[in-house]
């Protein structure tokens, strides 16, 4: 077994660890999830390296390349019938989300350090479900890609059924019937690219090697791009993630908003624009527009919200809107900022919920007027929100910045297939969202953690503990590293965009 098939196993042995210890050792069993996640993240980082010394050697035949380049492969067959194969590898997109799965998988456990009711069950489902993340990233074989794709949806029902707070049974039921529904035009879309490529195989790399025509793409492009687009949030099938994050436990909002809504982004980009180029240039316009629907609502929806929950959920509707609105430009610049904010926004986003588990843990509130002056009593939670906030909104120095740039040059460039002007008139309108972040993000920050404390119980209040300084920290860290030091990561992700931009040519 390669280093590849590791990455997905470690959380899956984690988990079958988890399962054979007595639920009253629970303190034994978060050490177990801890060292797991902890030994997957040391994985990632060989992962990474290993990668960059083969990768770099390729980047000039990869400037021309029109099918993706795939390391570390590893093929079995499996049910030769129909052409399945256990077929995995990795580029730069994949390895920069199998880092963003790895830092907020460790860092959720660590945040999820208290959780003392049927703890057992707990990780043994969050692991599960990071073994179908890690699934998902690294299959080029579209049947294993669905495959691991179910794999981390189902898991979200348990976890927020039960763990959850609020209205969780309405939210999980909500959550997995509108997710299972856009799994449903996704499979549609897989079995016609498989019965229509007369290939016998769902072989992703054997399939961009078939030219579809031109209807067959106008048809099913939509199809796949809404499929995802459900998973990312894409207006108008963006209402179960608000209800989703705000009755989620903590370590699943970061692991749902940091990492699972990435995969609507990384499958629209991945199969939808890569395989089927013609229809990406027949409906990019019309995807664009209701992305840029997708970035203000959310960013207004925000702006109205009292509990910190729903407050950063909207907020994650208006950034995943970023994304989509990237892959929509088919250009260079704008696939690599979809791919940035998928990064910067997971960290962010992870980090954000994170934080609103260890506030309502100390004060039992997410209602924002009801908070106030907890910078006193907690200023390590409060730099690291401030720091969260000021990378939402797009501050240089942070890792929204060079995300959100990318997005809007690309959309403002604009591609040869596509009315310029109006692509520009959208890119203007999308940009007016980063003056209402820069409202709601900055009221709401202050609402909570300036001014007097207005509670006499919130003077009792404790900072964060050793493990929630060491969880935060690290995120905090990695939205300054790439803020600084973009081109680290841009530099890992350009090449594997080259072929994606030159089979729309």
């Amino acid at each position: 077994m390669g280093l590849v098939s590791w990455i997905i196993a470690a959380p899956f042995l984690t988990m079958v660890a988890i399962v054979f210890v007595p639920e009253r050792h629970w303190r034994m069993i978060r050490w177990i999830a801890a060292v797991g996640t902890g030994i997957g993240l040391i994985l990632t980082c060989v992962l990474t390296y290993r990668y960059w010394m083969a990768a770099s050697a390729d980047l000039e035949t990869l400037r021309t390349a029109t099918m993706t380049k795939l390391y570390l492969v590893e093929r079995v067959a499996w049910f030769k019938p129909l052409g399945i194969q256990y077929l995995v590898g990795v580029d730069g997109i994949s390895v920069s989300m199998v880092i963003l799965t790895s830092l907020i998988i460790f860092c959720g456990v660590l945040a999820s350090w208290n959780v003392e009711v049927r703890t057992k069950e707990f990780f043994a489902l969050l692991l599960l479900l990071v073994s179908g993340v890690f699934g998902v990233f690294l299959s080029f074989d579209l049947f294993l890609f669905f495959m691991f794709y179910e794999l981390a949806v189902l898991p979200m029902y348990l976890l927020i059924g039960i763990w959850g707070t609020g209205p969780k049974e309405y939210a999980a039921m909500k959550l997995t019937l509108m997710l299972l529904v856009g799994s449903a035009f996704v499979l549609v879309g897989f079995l016609a690219l498989f019965h229509q490529s007369g290939l016998h195989t769902f072989d992703l790399q054997q399939l961009g090697s078939i030219e579809y025509s031109d209807r067959f793409q106008w048809w099913f492009f939509p199809m796949i791009f809404v499929g995802f687009g459900v998973l990312g949030a894409l207006f108008p099938f963006h209402t179960w993630s608000p209800d989703g994050h705000s009755s989620a436990p903590t370590a699943v909002s970061m692991l749902h908003a940091g990492v699972l809504m990435k995969l609507g982004g990384y499958g629209a980009l991945r199969i939808a624009v890569y395989l089927l180029p013609e229809g990406a240039k027949e409906w990019g316009l019309f995807f664009m527009a209701l992305t840029t629907i997708n970035i203000l609502y959310g960013a207004f929806g925000a702006i109205t919200q009292r509990d910190l929950k729903y407050f950063t959920a909207y907020s994650s509707v208006s950034h995943c809107g970023f994304v989509l609105f990237g892959v929509a430009t088919l250009n260079l610049m704008g696939f690599k900022g979809a791919v940035l904010q998928m990064f910067s926004h997971g960290i962010m986003t992870g980090l954000f919920f994170g934080l609103i588990g260890m506030v309502y843990g100390r004060t039992h509130t997410r209602i924002i007027p009801d908070m106030g002056g907890l910078a006193k009593v907690m200023p390590w939670l409060a730099a690291c929100f401030y720091i969260a906030g000021l990378a939402s909104l797009g501050l240089p120095g942070l890792s929204g910045f060079v995300a959100e740039t990318h997005v809007f040059l690309g959309g403002f460039f604009g591609n040869a297939w596509t009315n310029v002007t109006i692509m520009r008139i959208l890119t203007v309108t999308a940009t007016f969202s980063i003056v209402v972040t820069a409202v709601y993000v900055l009221r709401g920050l202050a609402t909570a953690f300036q001014g007097p404390i207005t509670d006499p119980h919130f003077e009792k209040l404790t900072d964060a503990t050793l493990t929630e300084k060491l969880a935060t920290g690290i995120l905090v860290a990695t939205l300054l590293f790439v803020g600084c030091f973009p081109w680290l990561i841009i530099d890992l992700i350009e090449p594997a965009l080259y072929p994606f931009v030159n089979r729309l040519h």
